[in-house]
């Protein structure tokens, strides 16, 4: 009896041997985990509260750069600063950051950090770079370290002017204004670099390494650098839609002849991007990483990421401007290792899980052959063999349409895309992915089979019989609860080509609005009168007062023999964040960005200062009542402000205050 389960099929594509670069054969799946201002929706505790909706269907997860940043507020950390003593980012902390590192590892998904190596910012002129210490060595970037042509050489006017000097060597890359580009010619550079990347991987637990703005740089430092640190996963963000010149830089990585580092392929996001954008899906035909068998394997393959995306109306960007499902749809049936862009999965959990669901029971891999298959301006369709099975893909706004030949049998269809596989393949599939669903749902079960359309089912995991429940290939079953779905084929009495789904129903409670309370304690610093300046978490002013410094805020309160400023505000959204600047009457001086803030909180303005701003500490005053057993009480909430049905141990929002159960 041929039994397939959803843990057997993940197990083909866990890691293959240590790769140069990046792994040969490799059937994984990596998540972009966040999109431009994805302060709130990217924290690390939230990521890490994701972590059983990402686990089985991603298996690297790509996180901000994930340092103290330059500017002191707000940043995606593109302006980066520290690269070992601070990791107090947009995002969360240190200790935040590794527990959630530490939790992905735990399920089986890869972290894999931003690296920004190309440039960096300063502390407060063009040349000062902090010294840090890392296992007993401190290293510190030098004036001397900066490109001699840096900015245009405006770098160089005002270092000369100011007594210090830059290094001989022009840079090796394109030239960005926006931060010091750094000299990689330089051994102490190459040094600090080294360094850096050894903490990544072997302090914080990163599995891999994503390098930022490769182009800045020549193509040999990054193969320096990963002959160095040994990443099993290095992918460059080579912007460029020409595929010989992104082969070109991944050629310029080799050591000893072995390319060192894969890159995200942005000719194929370009295929994607022109057939959608133009309505003419031939397009996808066009060359790519991906279709090319000898580069393949380093093919990181995507259809939008942050740089792309639409922003607003001021930044609109060059965005697919439809049917992202289908792009999603063709980008994993597709050879090369898809990267899904967050706010897509954001928007299509479900889909997107059935689809990676089909693309690792076909066994598609990064170095999987594929055959173009069918063309037109209306459809375009691809198969890849996968070590199962193959895959064959159709995709566009006439993929309806398309009549397969006997050959094939749909297993997954959407808005534009359909997937089929083989009958030959002899199997049971169902259309819906094992995982955690909020609401019912329904699962269609199709036979894969030239000998018979009947199949059977159980829903508590016990292997289908003759006697079991038996339905025809295309019916849809609904899945009201928690359970273990087993289908199989019922050929002659027999039953063979099982398939396993692990499903839990969680439905949630209607979210109910409650207020929270931030307190803040200003004697440290002697201020006599405190303003909160409070936006949410997409950037909406919460004051009051719509213009900076927002809010003078006059309340007061005494707790733990202090007083306390405080104010209320309202949560409205199971993912609404709020996020402050305490600051004096005049808006100066002011503090460093409060982020994140779900509960009632506690803060006290620190004397110590990031740059001109004041740090501020979190305190633990405030928990209102010790719980000590779990009844059940309305208004319950997690830290991360979703409902909860009982008391949990550790914190609770409950009506709004902290509630500490034992």
């Amino acid at each position: 009896m041929k039994k397939i389960l959803l843990s057997a099929i993940f197990g083909l594509f866990g890691l293959t041997a240590m790769a140069q670069g990046w792994p040969s054969a490799y059937g994984g799946v990596m998540l972009q985990g966040f999109y431009w201002d994805s302060y709130s929706a990217s924290r690390w505790t939230k990521l890490e509260a994701n972590v059983a909706d990402f686990a089985g269907t991603f298996d690297l997860i790509w996180i901000p750069q994930s340092g103290k940043s330059a500017s002191g507020g707000q940043s995606m950390g593109y302006d980066d600063l520290y690269w070992f003593s601070n990791y107090n980012s947009s995002f969360g902390n240190e200790a935040e950051l590794r527990s959630m590192i530490s939790t992905f590892k735990a399920n089986g998904i890869g972290t894999i950090a931003d690296v920004v190596i190309n440039h960096r910012g300063n502390l407060s002129t063009w040349v000062d770079f902090p010294a840090e210490t890392y296992k007993g060595v401190t290293y510190q970037l030098q004036s001397t370290d900066i490109c001699a042509d840096d900015d245009g050489g405006s770098t160089k006017t005002w270092a000369t002017k100011n007594g210090y000097s830059l290094s001989s060597n022009n840079d090796t890359g394109e030239d960005w204004s926006g931060m010091r580009d750094l000299d990689h010619k330089s051994s102490n550079v190459q040094t600090c670099v080294k360094a850096y990347l050894d903490f990544l991987l072997n302090d914080l637990g990163y599995a891999g390494v994503r390098y930022d703005m490769t182009k800045g740089y020549a193509g040999s430092y990054t193969g320096l650098y990963n002959a160095a640190a040994n990443p099993t996963y290095s992918v460059g963000e080579y912007w460029d839609g020409n595929v010989s010149t992104v082969k070109n830089w991944l050629n310029a990585t080799k050591v000893n002849g072995s390319i060192m580092s894969a890159a995200f392929d942005f000719p194929f996001r370009y295929t994607v991007r022109d057939a959608i954008n133009n309505s003419n899906w031939s397009k996808l035909s066009s060359a790519s990483l991906m279709s090319d068998a000898s580069y393949r394997r380093y093919s990181v393959t995507f259809v939008e990421n942050h740089d792309t995306e639409y922003r607003s109306s001021s930044e609109q960007q060059d965005p697919i401007k439809a049917d992202t499902l289908a792009a999603n749809a063709w980008l994993l049936a597709m050879p090369g290792t898809p990267c899904v862009f967050y706010k897509h999965f954001l928007e299509y959990p479900a889909e997107i899980k059935a689809m990676v669901a089909a693309r690792k029971f076909a066994g598609i891999t990064n170095t999987s052959t594929m055959t173009n298959y069918v063309s037109s301006s209306n459809y375009y369709g691809s198969y890849a063999d996968g070590t199962n099975c193959q895959l064959l893909a159709v995709v566009g706004k006439g993929a309806g349409t398309y009549t397969a030949t006997a050959k094939w049998v749909e297993i997954l269809s959407g808005y534009h895309y359909r997937y089929f596989i083989p009958k030959s393949t002899n199997t049971a599939y169902v259309d819906l992915a094992s995982g955690t669903y909020e609401s019912a749902q329904k699962a269609k079960l199709t036979a894969v089979s030239s000998n018979t359309t009947t199949l059977v089912y159980t829903l508590d995991g016990s292997t289908p019989t003759a006697s079991s429940t038996q339905v025809q290939s295309g019916t849809s079953i609904d899945i009201t609860q928690s359970c273990t779905l087993t289908v199989g084929l019922l050929i002659n009495g027999a039953v063979s080509g099982i398939i396993t789904r692990e499903y839990v129903i969680e439905e949630s409670e209607p979210f109910e609005p409650y207020d929270v309370t931030v307190y803040v304690n200003v004697d440290q610093v002697g201020w006599s009168k405190v303003n909160f300046w409070c936006w949410d978490q997409d950037g909406n002013t919460m004051s009051t007062s719509k213009s900076w410094p927002g809010d003078n805020v006059t309340a007061t309160t005494t707790a733990d023999g202090k007083t306390w400023y405080y104010q209320t505000y309202n949560i409205s959204s199971a993912d609404m964040e709020l996020n402050f600047v305490f600051s004096t009457g005049t808006g100066s001086p002011q503090t460093v960005d409060c982020t994140g803030v779900t509960e009632d909180t506690y803060y006290e303005v620190s004397s110590e200062k990031d740059g001109s701003k004041y740090l501020v500490n979190k305190t633990s005053t405030g928990i209102d009542e010790v719980i000590t057993d779990k009844a059940q009480v309305k208004g319950i909430f997690d830290l991360q402000g979703r409902k909860l049905q009982t008391l949990q141990k550790g914190l609770n929002i409950v009506n709004g205050k902290k509630v500490f159960v034992k």
